[in-house]
């Protein structure tokens, strides 16, 4: 739209009442692509916080002719939720209207979170069947949009199969409440729709719903009077294109705890697709229809990522690709079994453990985002969820990887295979900056089509045809099909401003069936985002090691999956959005702005406004770098983007521009730690004088809600120096130690005691321990503020010191987790020597060690049965080294352990700079605050675990609640 329009537009929302309307460059930016190869900045972005406001939003599309695009969570991956006038976030819309646990239904509105759904169903012992991958963040409205299916569908069937009544706005500005179980659907646009399927019943028997997943098109088998005249059903999987949903009621259905998981293994993905019939057909004779929940396809290849990360993976049975095989309910052993002996598979096994069941079907979830990053260059979605009678698999699976062959691609094939749908991500070679590297996709696309056509598959099993598959829809379907598309599209949406372009559309002249275009939808080459111009970094300041240095290959990492825009987490990511729930605090929002960066056409540059209010908020707590299954890791992204704004020009030569104030104290702290080691307790005094402190406070740029961290009386090296005066501290002695112990600069000067507390319980066992004199900090605090030339120059310096000791194979512990995390992960990322690559290696935890001299009958662990322990792992800890070892050392010494998901909220300087304490504050409410309140309530012999010096001062702040090392929890029950 010409910015006058725009302009309007934006007028015309707000005063027809749309009190969340969003037009500026940050919100185009984030808003501008979904989990899809599509980039459309739409005009404006508008968050409803009432349904009313969806009849504004509408009223106002019509009158200036302007699109309109539903969104929910923003993971679609056929560029569903992408559009150019005024695109629309229901997130807000999350009221679970009523939960009727004998009819065994739910009223909600669109944007309710499926996963937020299961939650308030649970204690009914209900849930809803359909389970997408993206289950934790995708909207209830979003799936009706795409009718979303998931992994148990085989079970519990389609989100259409589950849609009992909805209410809905179509384009016109009709409101149509259609329920089956109270009559005939009412309204002229309902006659209309029956009127077009009444009048061509035998083409609609003979074409439409001839398997589950034949989900591309609009669905006119619900339209037949054998069907009830299902309208809300026939609206499932429009995809925004003919209506809005208001409110909708779903089935539930119960929820079986019961689940049995058998893992089929196989020696080629071809020979796991050709037993799926065989095993369907065996279990479903015997055992009738639904009586598998789940049949899912896994390559190995796919495992092999979870492996070479780090994380767990269960033991699998033997072969190279698996089958997923659930069941639940009474007759679950016999069909387990009945599957057992039909699968023909080379090896099977019955996973007992609900834990490592969980693992697997993880793994299963992380599919989209393992697949994108699996090959030597980015895999992508388009030929996405392409779907055939499971009678073809075997048979569509080795067409499929011969065309893959054919044109010189890779992908890993996974899926749900006991509903005919494949998944796969694929490395079409789109290059950057030219448009006519779309050929290879749009040709194969095309072969595959083609090919599909001839087992009567859909071009799209449960994801939609969108921007990507619309223009195909000619080889699926005949004209007069295509005709009934147009025909349903002009009575619903007369003006074409409901997500225009998808499915149908004024169709092109002269179009026949069989051919691109005979939809009238728009081309699958528009807009597509991997073929935009991307800037490179002339003189970066990080490797980018996983990126081959490219820092516009690695903010492209973000495929808009979405997982750090789940309302509830297990795990770190995202903290911000967590406390606000807004697109821009979520790894994903960044991602986009930092893309559109590098992409320089809307966001200009990395100094650009947009960006910093973007990373504002970003704690720089790695939690991506874990939890992302993409990979992407925002602390690292942030890092650079400071970096390059303040340390370079506009040609990235080194230049230092005035950074914020908070960059020069917090960001160096461990420079005024030093300075003030000798007057400490002077300087502790002074900061309880207030207007001292309020002038320091306000120097620093810290918060004066925050305290000031009080620094050591005595720094741990002189109370080390000070126990044990005349010990040796050099690698090359010839009476080493059994352990060495690194000061880092915050067990240094501000908690010494844990330090202290690691020694004498070692100590205690018979062991003997040093501590390392000699100074090295990880820099940790001027990575994160993007000072990453002086960064390097420490961790340089730090490497140095450390290589000697841990080369000489003795042990190195160190006690800050923040500051380990920085010599395993950003050492690397600063420098890529020999030294680093060691020490990165070799340097311990406290429950490493532990875990490690446990096992070989050095260490006996104190008795910690009754003591109920809630455990605050560091954000870095968890995101880079992990936590299971301490998990395990506390379980094995008998405590009752509750483990906080998410951050503490501090992280370092950001909860302590102003303008970050009320984002700081929510954060800690999420998780640790409420964790730490019940605690308190029970009772007992307690403790509050959190070795990071952020989250000790956090607690100490905002409950003053006193918080243990984990060496200071052994060290007082020895």
């Amino acid at each position: 739209m010409k910015s006058e329009t725009a302009q309007y537009l934006v007028q015309e929302l707000i005063r027809a009442g749309v009190s969340k309307v969003d037009a500026s460059v940050l919100a185009r930016g984030m808003y501008s692509s979904d989990a899809s190869l599509y980039r459309v900045v739409p005009t404006v972005v508008v968050r409803p916080q009432h349904v009313d406001e969806l009849h504004a939003v509408h009223e106002i599309s019509r009158s200036v002719g302007a699109p309109v695009t539903m969104r929910g969570a923003g993971t679609s991956i056929a560029g569903n939720a992408v559009g150019e006038g005024i695109v629309v976030d229901t997130r807000d819309l999350k009221r679970i209207i009523s939960i009727d646990p004998d009819a065994q239904t739910a009223t909600v509105e669109p944007g309710v979170v499926h996963a937020d759904l299961q939650r308030a169903a649970a204690p009914h012992g209900l849930r809803f069947g359909p389970d997408p991958s993206t289950h934790s963040r995708c909207t209830i409205g979003g799936m009706i949009g795409n009718n979303a299916c998931g992994s148990r569908a085989l079970g519990y069937g389609r989100t259409a199969d589950n849609v009992e009544a909805a209410t809905v706005l179509f384009g016109n500005g009709e409101v149509g409440s259609f329920d089956s179980r109270s009559g005939t659907a009412q309204g002229v646009t309902a006659e209309k729709l029956l009127g077009l399927a009444e009048g061509n019943l035998a083409h609609v028997r003979t074409r439409f719903g001839q398997f589950s997943r034949q989900v591309s098109g609009y669905s006119f088998e619900h339209l037949l009077p054998e069907n009830r005249r299902r309208i809300e059903r026939f609206l499932v999987g429009s995809e925004g294109t003919l209506a809005t949903v208001l409110e909708a009621e779903v089935r539930l259905v119960v929820d079986d705890p019961r689940r049995l998981l058998l893992v089929l293994g196989y020696d080629s993905v071809s020979e796991a697709a050709d037993a799926v019939p065989h095993i369907l057909d065996a279990v479903h004779s015997e055992f009738g229809p639904n009586s598998l929940i789940a049949c899912e396809g896994m390559d190995s290849r796919l495992v092999a990522l979870v492996r070479s990360a780090g994380k767990p993976v269960p033991q699998l049975p033997g072969g190279q690709s698996w089958l997923f095989v659930e069941a639940a309910g009474e007759a679950a052993s016999a069909v387990i079994e009945k599957v057992r002996t039909a699968s023909a598979a080379v090896d099977t096994r019955f996973i007992e453990s609900p834990a490592e069941a969980a693992a697997l079907w993880k793994i299963r979830e992380d599919g989209a985002g393992l697949a994108g990053i699996s090959l030597a260059t980015p895999a992508h979605s388009g030929w996405e969820d392409s779907a055939v009678p499971p009678k073809h698999l075997g048979a569509w699976m080795r067409d499929f990887e011969s065309l893959l062959e054919e044109f010189g691609l890779h992908g890993y094939p996974y899926g749900h295979f006991g509903d005919g749908c494949i998944h796969c991500r694929i490395d079409f070679p789109f290059q950057h900056g030219d448009p006519s590297s779309t050929g290879v996709f749009r040709e194969f696309m095309l072969a595959c089509a083609e090919r599909l056509a001839v087992y009567g598959g859909s071009l799209s099993g449960e994801h939609g045809d969108g921007r990507v598959r619309s223009e195909l829809l000619p080889f699926m379907y005949d004209e007069t099909s295509l005709d009934l598309f147009a025909q349903a599209k002009r009575i619903c949406d007369p003006q074409n401003l409901l997500n225009p372009g998808i499915i149908t559309g004024p169709q092109t002249d002269g179009a026949r069936a069989g051919q691109p275009g005979g939809t009238g939808a728009r081309p699958n080459t528009e807009d597509i985002r991997p073929t935009r111009p991307k800037q490179t970094l002339p003189w970066p300041g990080l490797l980018m090691t996983h990126d081959d240095g490219d820092y516009g290959a690695a903010v492209h990492r973000c495929s808009g999956v979405g997982r750090c825009v789940a309302p509830k987490t297990n795990g770190v990511m995202c903290p911000s959005y967590l406390a606000t729930t807004q697109e821009k605090d979520s790894t994903r929002g960044r991602a986009r702005v930092l893309q559109e960066a590098m992409d320089g056409t809307l966001v200009h540059g990395l100094s650009d406004p947009a960006v910093h209010e973007a990373l504002d908020l970003c704690l720089s707590c790695k939690g991506c770098a874990s939890d992302c299954p993409a990979g992407v890791d925002m602390a690292a992204y942030k890092a650079e983007a400071l970096h390059q704004k303040y340390d370079r020009d506009a040609d990235g030569l080194p230049r230092r521009r005035l950074r914020p104030r908070s960059h020069y104290v917090l960001g160096r702290l461990p420079v005024w730690a030093k300075l003030a080691a000798p007057v400490a307790p002077v300087a502790n005094l002074m900061m309880k004088l207030t207007p001292l402190a309020a002038a320091a406070k306000w120097v620093a740029g810290i918060d004066q809600r925050r305290s000031v961290p009080r620094f050591a009386r005595r720094t741990l090296r002189r109370a080390e120096q000070k126990l044990s005066p005349t010990t040796s501290a050099s690698p090359n002695s010839t009476d080493r130690p059994d352990v060495w112990v690194w000061a880092d600069s915050f067990t240094n000067h501000f908690f010494p005691q844990s330090g202290l507390a690691a020694i004498e319980y070692l100590q205690s066992q018979g062991l003997e321990v040093r501590l390392i004199q000699k100074e090295g900090c990880c820099g940790l605090p001027w990575i994160s503020t993007g000072q990453l030339d002086q960064a390097r120059r420490r961790i340089t310096q730090a490497v140095e010191v450390l290589a000697p000791y841990v080369s000489s194979g003795v042990p190195v512990i160190g006690l800050e987790p923040s500051c380990l995390a920085t010599l395993r992960s950003d050492a690397l990322e600063l420098s890529d020597s020999e030294q680093t690559r060691t020490v990165a290696a070799g340097v311990l935890t406290f429950a490493e060690l532990l875990t490690r001299l446990e096992g070989e009958g050095r260490v006996r662990l104190p008795d910690l049965s009754g003591v109920d322990v809630v455990a605050q792992p560091h954000c870095h800890q968890s995101a880079i080294i992990g936590w299971e070892a301490d998990r395990e050392l506390l379980e094995k010494a008998g405590a009752e352990i509750t483990k906080v998901a998410g951050c503490c909220g501090l992280a370092g300087n950001f909860g302590v700079e102003k303008g970050h304490y009320e984002t700081s504050v929510a954060v800690a409410e999420t998780y640790l605050m409420p964790a730490v309140r019940d605690q308190q309530q029970r009772g007992g012999d307690t403790v509050v675990l959190a070795d990071g010096m952020s989250c000790r001062i956090q607690l100490d702040d905002l409950a003053d609640v006193p918080a243990m090392h984990l060496a200071e929890l052994l060290n007082a029950r020895k």
